[in-house]
């Protein structure tokens, strides 16, 4: 494994990730430390490794399906296992198109948000996930700060390097910094877990 600590708090650590395989064994990590209510919130620019660190999630949880990019569903579910044993359910959420075409002046987005959630079936869910599911939301950095009061934010950055053409499209190659930062106070001792498990 070729992950990298390049800095450490109480709740946060920033990463230096090289290839897609190590991005995917951050994945399995983080699905290690996870436990039925939890909601992950991941973000980051086109091409910088969102849906390749979903799926080491998803493998680290023995989902039962393949972990593919939600943006045409909004929403997926899939069964798999907490590491301790018991069933989870999966919940991925792409959160690129909810909200329209953004808020306008003295619109209440909390509300919103609340209401669109709620036609897709995901208000109650994101506010009180039960012991048997987790969320995984893309692209939900406004909604899930609001909704979710715990949540592990994972944050994917994408530094451009020397010979690299801003204007061409992304690829999956190229190294990626990662922040994860554990909010609330049942990410406080998994935060350590999770540094020592990279640190091994």
């Amino acid at each position: 494994m070729s992950l990298k600590l390049m800095g450490a708090e109480i709740d946060e650590m920033r990463l230096s990730v090289p290839e897609s395989p190590d991005m995917q064994e951050l994945g399995g990590m983080v699905a290690d430390c996870l436990r039925g209510g939890d909601v992950v919130l991941l973000s980051g620019p086109l091409g910088a490794g969102k849906t390749t660190f979903a799926q080491g999630l998803g493998k680290g949880l023995e989902v039962d399906g393949s972990v593919v990019s939600p943006t045409f569903t909004i929403a997926r579910e899939l069964h798999g296992r907490l590491n301790e044993g018991r069933p989870v359910n999966l919940i991925h959420v792409d959160a690129y198109r909810l909200g329209g075409d953004g808020y306008g002046p003295g619109e209440d987005s909390v509300n919103r948000l609340l209401d669109e959630l709620e036609s897709l079936g995901l208000d109650e869910e994101l506010e009180e996930p039960g012991q048997e599911t987790v969320v995984l939301m893309e692209w939900g950095e406004q909604m899930a700060s609001v909704l979710a009061n715990q949540r592990l934010e994972v944050i994917i950055d994408r530094p451009l390097e020397g010979g690299v053409n801003p204007d061409q499209p992304p690829t999956s190659l190229g190294k990626r910094e990662v922040t994860l930062r554990g909010v609330g106070s049942s990410w406080k001792s998994r935060m350590r877990s999770l540094r020592k498990a990279v640190q091994a």
